[in-house]
């Protein structure tokens, strides 16, 4: 509310209008204010008694309802109980003695009736002969288990009459302990208004006190709102209010008041507008609000003041001064101004072209912050909705969100994808709507012509109406008024349109207005175009890295494995890792980084994580699989020729690749590692400890000629290995000693975690939520075969122990209760013991594995690999390993410090092994015969 200075002068006693004014209205006149607050009153006090009685009635009901349930239950327990009771039930007629007694229990206890029955539910007693015999009316299934039975149910009449009794049936024990009867005792539900009555004057009296209360209070307030008024009714109050507001603010001349310390007390908006007041002007100190000196020297002076001309800003102003009370001399002055020049006109041209300007430059720096096209849409809109326009609206063609090219056929469907000014004010599309435009719609029409469109009133665009009519009138009542569209465009290709709306309390477009849009969308334009291109390449390099990283975990007994995978916020980087099964049950671990982002880096991960897959095959050992990976990217470095650089394409080769690769046994529970530049894994212990691995550092890939060291490490049952990339602990903010302290701080105390709630709990610690570079983590927690689930025996270098070699596997499968795979099993080690034997030295050993398949192992100390092929009719050898791959779903060769040794994985199903193809049945014994030869 405005302030006002001094007291409001009002006719004594008459309203505005002069005319005879009525009469005081009374107290209960519901149209006052005084009235109104009475009648509240005596709604809230009748509602109160109202719920004090239906309380008290239904609370008297509970309890009048639970005094019978407690007399029910002693009074049948009492009786069933009572000597005599079940030896009556067992006599010859239980009612000549029973009936008796049930009817003085009945009058002693105050019950209603007492009934004994039969385990059938047969009445041997009731206080009416004649319903003697007659079926009981309740439930006694209970009761025949020992259990107190209590409900509300109807039955014949009783001496107090008809209706809904509470009822108690309990059993009737003889002497073993055997139900023999049952015994109900009842009371009928009567009205309990006798209970309640007494207590209503209570609440009467209280309703009464408080109505009177009521009366008093509101005829207080009644007189003291007439002091306050002056006598005045509500309703002239604010209609002298009104008049007022709309009589300072409508007159085109400025109206101030100040008080006698030199305080701004009152300004209408045209004062406001042309001293350049701030919002917060009020109540403060005229010499603290930055005006011209000559004004401020105005209206801080005492003397009246008579048409001097005062120069604010460009305009020249006409003041006028007088007191506000003359006659009493309480201080204060009413201060009026009024623009003389024919300036106006023209400052207000040059302060639109100024924000015009001002605008541009607002929107070169505000628009295309981001390469993202939601986000610089949205900044379009809030800068255009700051100063040119009520409401802005940006519709993008789908395909631009996307990143994709957009084609003519699209145009129709477009999607809202910013909102700028108070959108709830009006009926708007939601972000992320679908919008089809029609052939007459402005929208489709600007997208088709490639021009501006301006309807200076909506109420006469039929095209823009008829798009959706119902939201068009919502939208007219609530005060649009014109419209300027303009197509979205960059590099000649249609991006999407933008709307700038203007509402009834702004002046409406004009043709003026379409220039400075035009440019506003052009700017906007490129930004947008430069976005869609980004998402486009994005999506492609993103696509490409998420394919060829792993999509779901491989089967092996040997890890519980987890991992995440975070992409940097902006572009795709080579972080990769793997989880690889490996021969002997053993599984590579795998985590690598390629320095760089974008497809460049995508793609040479691709090449690096599938070199690892093959030479992974060939069963190499860790430090050799880093060599053959050295010289992969070195040969990579040399393909990238100056050519290629000058084309500008991503990177410079791929030097910097880092690796870690790590193999784990779970029969021997050793982890063996080597890593290129890459940072060394963490082992957190089954205790919590956490600990480094002590892998030796070699230097990145692609530097070639130098030798990587490897490490070999005992983990426990239970241990969990900690891969990850640089991502997770370097930041520009801080070392990267701080992020590995972080890490372990994290992992600290994770000894009893799973592998996915390690992987969580090392993501929550770090919060990288926005980090530059890709961020790659892999845990694996490690499992240990049993002894009993792993045989191995020496083999001496003699032929004729291939029988005992068969006999020994033969008892082997037996225990572990795949008597069933005992043929093929025999078969295979039969024909690679053999093998090792005639053409391999010693020592010859045997290891038979029973994990997720089979896995049956012959080393010898020879380094020559046997091959498979197919041998002539006539040959004498050379089926051996045929049958070995007929049988074994997987067989190889892998090398060690002491020779090499040929393994098979046999798939196992329901104890037996499934062979891979089907062989004669004849063929093979006779194989299997001469090899027992």
């Amino acid at each position: 509310m405005k302030v006002f200075s001094g007291r409001l002068r009002v006719p004594e006693r008459r309203p505005p209008t002069g005319g005879p004014r009525p009469s005081r209205a009374s107290l209960l006149d519901v149209r006052s204010a005084a009235g109104q607050v009475f009648l509240l009153q005596v709604v809230i006090v009748v509602l109160l008694v109202v719920a004090a009685v239906a309380a008290m009635v239904l609370q008297t009901a509970r309890d009048a309802l639970q005094r019978g349930r407690r007399e029910s239950v002693v009074a049948a327990q009492s009786f069933a109980s009572a000597p005599g009771t079940a030896q009556a039930l067992q006599g010859p007629d239980p009612t000549a003695v029973l009936q008796p007694r049930t009817e003085d229990a009945r009058r002693r206890s105050g019950v209603d009736f007492v009934v004994v029955m039969s385990t059938q539910g047969i009445r041997y007693t009731y206080p009416y002969p004649q319903e003697i015999g007659k079926k009981f009316v309740g439930t006694i299934a209970p009761a025949l288990h020992g259990r107190t039975v209590v409900e509300q149910a109807g039955g014949p009449p009783l001496p107090t009459g008809n209706g809904t009794a509470v009822q108690a049936v309990v059993p009737v024990y003889d002497a073993r302990g055997k139900v023999v009867g049952l015994v109900s005792a009842g009371i009928t539900v009567h009205n309990v208004a006798a209970l309640w009555l007494p207590q209503l004057p209570i609440i009467l009296g209280s309703g009464a006190a408080a109505l009177a209360l009521a009366v008093t209070g509101t005829s207080f307030v009644a007189r003291r709102l007439r002091r306050q008024t002056h006598g005045m009714a509500p309703a002239e109050l604010a209609q002298l209010y009104a008049h007022h507001d709309a009589v300072l603010h409508a007159v085109r001349e400025g109206v101030l008041i100040t008080s006698a310390d030199g305080r701004l007390l009152l300004a209408n908006a045209e004062t406001r507008r042309l001293l350049g007041l701030p919002d917060d002007a009020l109540g403060r100190p005229v010499r603290e609000l930055g005006l011209p000196e000559s004004i401020t020297r105005v209206l801080t002076s005492p003397e009246a003041v008579t048409d001097e001309v005062h120069r604010a800003g460009d305009r020249l102003l006409a003041v006028n001064k007088r007191p506000t009370y003359p006659r009493t001399g309480e201080g204060g002055s009413v201060v009026t101004l009024r623009d003389t020049t024919e300036l106006a006109t023209v400052s207000g041209r040059a302060e639109v072209a100024r924000e015009r300007l001002s605008l541009l430059y607002a929107a070169g720096v505000g628009i295309g912050t981001t390469l993202d096209v939601e986000r610089t849409a949205q900044e379009l809109a809030d800068v255009a909705a700051s100063q040119f326009a009520d409401l802005v609206t940006v519709d993008l063609l789908d395909a631009v969100l996307r990143g994709w090219e957009p084609t003519a056929e699209g145009w129709r469907h477009l999607r809202r994808a910013a909102i700028g000014g108070d959108q709830r004010a009006f009926p708007v599309y939601r972000l992320g709507e679908v919008i089809t435009f029609s052939s007459r719609a402005p929208q489709m029409r600007t997208l088709q012509e490639r021009t501006v469109m301006l309807e200076a009133d909506l109420r006469q665009a039929h095209g823009w109406r008829e798009q959706d009519p119902e939201r068009a009138r919502r939208a007219l009542e609530a005060g649009l008024r014109s419209l300027v569209t303009v197509p979205l465009r960059a590099r000649n290709v249609p991006l999407g349109v933008v709307n700038f709306y203007r509402t009834v309390r702004s002046p409406a477009f004009e043709p003026e207005d379409l220039a400075f849009a035009q440019e506003l969308a052009t700017r906007a334009a490129v930004a947008l175009d430069n976005a869609r291109r980004f998402a486009r390449e994005h999506a492609m390099a993103v696509t490409l890295q998420r394919s060829l990283l792993p999509r779901a975990q491989p089967e092996q007994d040997a890890l519980e494995v987890a991992w995440r995978y975070l992409p940097a916020a902006a572009g795709v980087g080579g972080d990769w890792f793997d989880v690889i099964p490996l021969s002997g049950a053993r599984v590579a671990l795998v985590m690598g980084d390629v320095v760089g982002h974008g497809l460049h880096a995508a793609a040479t991960m691709g090449r690096l994580r599938t070199a690892v897959h093959n030479f992974s095959t060939l069963d190499l050992p860790v430090d050799e699989v880093l060599g053959n990976l050295d010289d992969l990217v070195v040969r990579m470095d040399d393909e990238e020729g100056p050519d290629d650089d000058a084309e500008g394409q991503e990177g410079e080769g791929v030097t910097g690749a880092t690796v870690l690769y790590a193999v784990y046994d779970p029969v021997a529970g050793a982890c063996t590692m080597a890593r290129a530049g890459h940072p060394e894994p963490v082992v957190v212990r089954p205790d919590g400890t956490v600990v480094c691995a002590g892998v030796p550092a070699s230097p990145p890939l692609g530097l070639g000629g130098h030798p990587f060291e490897a490490a070999e490490i005992v983990l426990p049952e239970g241990s969990q290995l900690v891969l990850y990339t640089d991502g997770l602990v370097e930041d520009r903010a801080h070392d990267i000693d701080v992020g590995l302290e972080s890490l372990r701080r994290a992992l600290d105390g994770c000894g009893s975690r799973t592998p996915e709630e390690t992987c969580q709990a090392v993501i929550d610690e770090l919060k990288p939520s926005h980090s530059v570079d890709d961020i790659a983590l892999l845990t694996a927690r490690t499992r240990k075969f049993p002894a009993s689930r792993v045989a191995e025996w020496d083999v001496p270098p003699d032929p004729a122990v291939v029988p005992s070699v068969r006999a020994r596997c033969r008892e082997t499968l037996r225990e572990w209760g795949l008597a069933e795979a005992g043929f093929a099993t025999e078969l295979i080690l039969s024909e690679l013991v053999t093998n090792a034997i005639r053409y391999g030295s010693p020592p010859v050993g045997v290891r038979l594995v029973h994990g997720r398949c089979l896995i049956c192992e012959v080393s010898d100390g020879s380094g020559t690999s046997p091959r498979l092929r197919r041998a002539a009719t006539t040959d004498e050898g050379g089926r051996g390993l045929f049958l070995v791959a007929q049988f074994a779903q997987r067989w190889g060769t892998r090398y060690t410090g002491r020779g090499k040794v040929i393994w098979t994985e046999q798939l196992l199903h329901d104890g037996a092994s499934t062979p891979v193809s089907r062989i004669p049945v004849d063929f093979l014994l006779d194989r299997f015969d001469d090899l027992e030869v």
